[in-house]
């Protein structure tokens, strides 16, 4: 595909939109494909094309996939004003917790039941949870649905003022180690190794918490792709979005095999081969 192509937006069309209520709250979610569920959370500043072409790909690996409207505009290339505007809208919302302090997103309860839903639908062994830069931490704080088995978290980007934190409450993070100590959860992450969003001190905090559970793999960042859409260009600055923005779609590019592992991940706790 030609950098021309991946300008464009994305009408998604080959995705069932769907009003999905949760304790009364109701968000859009698009839904494609068949098998066990996936929740694929967007990366700020929001549903791009890249992270559809992600969905895509998780889909083709035999998962229903769900990607739920958290922020911005759905199928957009990511603009640089845009997109900071959406940042600035997200740090304000009573939805998320951008700064350190403010403990778990309440955002992540809607996504919890959004897990059940989807599991009571697609039936399995249980569900995936891949959040992306912002939603990064979420698919951990998601883990405290038993129905979430396979949380993987990519370059997750809050605390955005303190690099060690994981944006988690005190009481979440015991029930997630517990969790990890009962069920033998496992949890896959990655990031590049320049990323000044999601730094070595963010994934030493994870393996702090969770131990062995923690599989964190860090790429270096000079194979990041050096083209990203604007808002990675002029507002992130710095390579980021493993599998999305800034992957290189070649055989045997290290972004690729992140992808091909994290799919390797979901087939291995979803579909147990």
């Amino acid at each position: 595909m030609c950098a021309a192509e991946e300008r464009l937006d994305d009408p998604i069309t080959d995705f069932s939109r769907r009003r999905v209520s949760v304790d009364g709250v109701v968000k859009t979610v698009y839904v494609a494909g068949s098998g066990p569920a996936v929740v694929l959370m967007p990366e700020m500043p929001g549903i791009s094309p890249d992270v559809l072409r992600f969905a895509r790909w998780v889909r083709d690996a035999g998962f229903t996939v769900h990607v739920p409207s958290l922020f911005g505009a759905d199928g957009a290339v990511p603009t640089a004003e845009a997109g900071v505007e959406v940042v600035r809208r997200a740090c304000v919302s009573a939805e998320f917790r951008a700064f350190a302090g403010g403990g778990t997103s309440p955002v992540t309860a809607w996504l919890r039941g959004l897990a059940r839903l989807a599991h009571t639908a697609c039936g399995g062994p249980g569900v995936g949870a891949v959040g992306l830069c912002f939603t990064g931490n979420f698919a951990l704080a998601m883990a405290l649905e038993p129905a979430v088995v396979a949380p993987v978290v990519n370059h997750p980007s809050l605390p955005l003022d303190d690099p060690g934190g994981l944006e988690l409450g005190d009481e979440d993070a015991r029930a997630v180690r517990e969790r990890v100590e009962r069920d033998g959860l496992k949890v896959l992450a990655y990031r590049f190794d320049n990323d000044r969003w999601c730094t070595g001190a963010r994934f030493a905090a994870y393996r702090a918490l969770l131990g062995d559970a923690f599989d964190g793999r860090v790429l270096p960042g000079g194979c990041a792709r050096t083209d990203p859409p604007p808002f990675f260009r002029e507002a992130v600055g710095t390579p980021h979005s493993v599998v999305t923005a800034h992957l290189v779609d070649e055989a045997g590019h290290p972004t690729l095999r992140a992808r091909d592992e994290i799919l390797a991940f979901l087939t291995e706790r979803l579909h147990g081969r």
